[in-house]
């Protein structure tokens, strides 16, 4: 349901409730004015009136109330629907890093000159397939030489290293992602002890 469609049906039950509430006023002051002409007892028409006005109050409460209600619900609509979106990505690009990880691999081997062509055809389908990707919020997460962080490395062994400081990543075995901020595959890596 888009904002539109919202927007319309918000306009539609202010307009219906109000035309109820004008409706019901006009009735009852009509049949307020009609009774005072018959009857010439004030007080019981100062007490109609009175009830009218409570009447028309309640009517008027109950309308904002109805109104408060629908724009809560147009809000919980939104935000349901943000969710669904944002999980449905996440699921999508979670299926596909497999795939991405195959392009890596399949472009990191040396081709020979005969199959130039179709490598270069492969690297721009990749370059391509990656811009999509990042236009939907994925990202790679960096690790060769950055220090170990467990919230977006994942370690699969450790090696010595006279030349790198202790807990930093000394080789990727597999690619991590984020979706915006939110790490949707860790990056494997080796880190030195």
């Amino acid at each position: 349901m888009s904002n539109e469609d919202i927007t319309k049906k918000d306009d539609l039950v202010n307009d219906e409730l109000e035309d109820e509430i004008c409706e019901e006023a006009d009735s009852n002051l009509e049949a307020t004015i009609k009774e005072a002409n018959e009857n010439e007892n004030i007080q019981e028409l100062k007490s109609k009136y009175e009830n009218s006005i409570k009447d028309m109050e309640e009517l008027n409460n109950r309308f904002l109330r109805l109104q408060a209600d629908f724009t809560n619900y147009k809000k919980r609509v939104e935000k349901e629907k943000e969710s669904t979106i944002a999980y449905a990505v996440e699921n999508l690009l979670t299926q596909i890093l497999p795939v991405l990880d195959n392009f890596d691999r399949a472009l990191s081997v040396e081709c020979s000159d005969e199959n130039k062509a179709l490598y270069e055809g492969m690297e721009m389908v990749y370059k391509q397939f990656i811009d999509i990707l990042k236009n939907h919020g994925l990202e790679e997460i960096e690790a060769l030489n950055e220090k170990f962080d467990p919230n977006y490395h994942y370690a699969v062994s450790q090696q010595e290293s006279n030349e790198h400081e202790e807990d930093t990543i000394i080789q990727v075995l597999g690619k991590g992602y984020k979706l915006k901020d939110k790490v949707i595959r860790p990056s494997m890596v080796m880190v030195s002890k």
